[in-house]
């Protein structure tokens, strides 16, 4: 059901009080791996099941790190791991308002909180996570963040049912926490599709879209993904609700996949967060070499990327804009699952970026009236003081893409470094 793909150093450490942080490294290091959920596998030439972007940081007995009673101090579950929180996320993106140097999670505690968001951000997802809402109350109440306005709907007024694989399960709690931890005052929907068609997701998206509308406007995260096929440009309709911006994951893997490739979504690719592994302290953002991206096979260069062409040629580029996406630099995260267990789970993949950046958009308010147009607000600021532009890294086929200053097939203009570009 699950499937090792790499194996990583793991160093599960062990602090005396805060103050001595960066000296106490005392414990042993314990080897760890790397998990892909079976709904996260695409299914060779089946163009029309769709699939997750997540991958799990199990560490080395079961999947997820446990469950505990939480203490909402706005720090990690477990001390002394890197992983990323709301807290430690909002200081490297700089979406706080008091930034504490090197944004170790185990000493960052204020949550992104400088926003305006409101009106409304919907997750779309396959099958039903029946204990969405209680895991998105653990996930708030460890980190200190606001109860969540959450609904859930049934894209066709029925129960689905789960997932037997529990991958979409897992991800909807991703999906749903990233969002909140990153626009804790937007109303949340979840959307939950009967199955993972292209006609059961896209129909899910159509209701996604109407109710955004009817809550205010707002954005849609989309982190499922297909294989790229020849009759895409047809769907594209689906993205182009006025007043709404659709946000896709990239992939996790070299290539394009869609709707990432749509040009009316904005494409969430992913990058790796490097830390010091003594202090924890932030040094630089890179590539995440399994990232996806490139020029689409279907869909052509958009007007918004003519800038770029020189990179992009005549196809739809991805990624647009990343977000911190390796599984080896993941995301905490609560999840009461039913084939891994309940517990705290660190997860990765482009899953991570799409509701992540579209709680960013939504914290910064001033919505604007599409995706097109977001996409040209973020290509027309580039290598402004609201990105972080990477430069450093390579991903793609044979991992012969390499970043570069400005826009580059890893990492699409880079990653945010305030709310609102400028």
């Amino acid at each position: 059901m699950k499937k090792l793909v790499s194996s990583v150093s793991l160093v599960a450490l062990v602090f005396l009080p805060v103050r001595c942080l960066a000296q106490q490294i005392v414990s042993p290091v314990a080897k760890a791996h790397v998990m892909i959920p079976k709904s996260s596998v695409a299914e060779p030439g089946n163009v029309d099941k769709a699939f997750t972007n997540i991958r799990i940081f199990a560490p080395p007995s079961g999947t997820n790190f446990g469950a505990h009673a939480t203490v909402p101090a706005e720090l990690p579950p477990f001390p002394g791991l890197f992983f990323e929180t709301p807290a430690s996320l909002g200081c490297i993106y700089h979406l706080v308002s008091h930034r504490v140097p090197g944004c170790n999670p185990n000493l960052t505690t204020e949550n992104p909180n400088v926003g305006k968001g409101a009106g409304a951000i919907a997750v779309v997802e396959a099958f039903d996570d029946p204990t969405a809402a209680a895991d998105l109350a653990t996930f708030s109440n460890q980190f200190g963040l606001p109860p969540a306005d959450l609904f859930v709907v049934f894209a066709t007024g029925t129960n689905p049912g789960t997932d037997p694989t529990g991958g979409w399960e897992l991800e909807a709690s991703l999906d749903l926490q990233m969002a909140h931890a990153m626009a804790p005052n937007a109303k949340l929907f979840l959307i939950e599709a009967p199955g993972q068609t292209k006609a059961e997701l896209f129909q899910a998206v159509a209701l996604a879209g109407k109710i955004v509308v009817g809550n205010g406007g707002g954005e849609v995260s989309m982190s499922f993904g297909f294989s790229e096929f020849s009759s895409e440009a047809s769907s594209d309709h689906f993205f182009a609700v006025p007043h709404v911006v659709y946000f896709a994951s990239a992939g996790d893997g070299p290539g394009v996949i869609y709707p990432s490739a749509s040009p009316n979504v904005v494409s969430a690719g992913g990058t790796s967060i490097s830390r010091d592994p003594n202090s924890g302290d932030f040094l630089l953002e890179n590539t995440w070499q399994d990232g996806g991206g490139g020029p689409s096979q279907v869909e052509p260069r958009p007007s918004f990327q003519d800038g770029v062409q020189f990179i992009v040629g005549a196809a739809r580029g991805t990624p647009d804009i990343s977000f911190d996406a390796n599984p080896n630099t993941g995301v905490w995260i609560f999840d009461s699952n039913p084939v891994f267990g309940a517990g705290w789970f660190v997860v990765g993949g482009t899953s991570v970026s799409a509701p992540a950046l579209a709680g960013i958009v939504n914290a910064a308010g001033s919505f604007l009236d599409s995706s097109q147009a977001e996409n040209q607000e973020l290509y027309s600021h580039m290598l402004s003081s609201g990105f972080r532009d990477i430069f450093y890294g390579t991903c793609g086929l044979n991992i012969g893409t390499f970043a570069s200053f400005g826009y580059d097939a890893c990492t699409g203009v880079g990653v945010p470094k305030t709310l609102r570009h400028k």
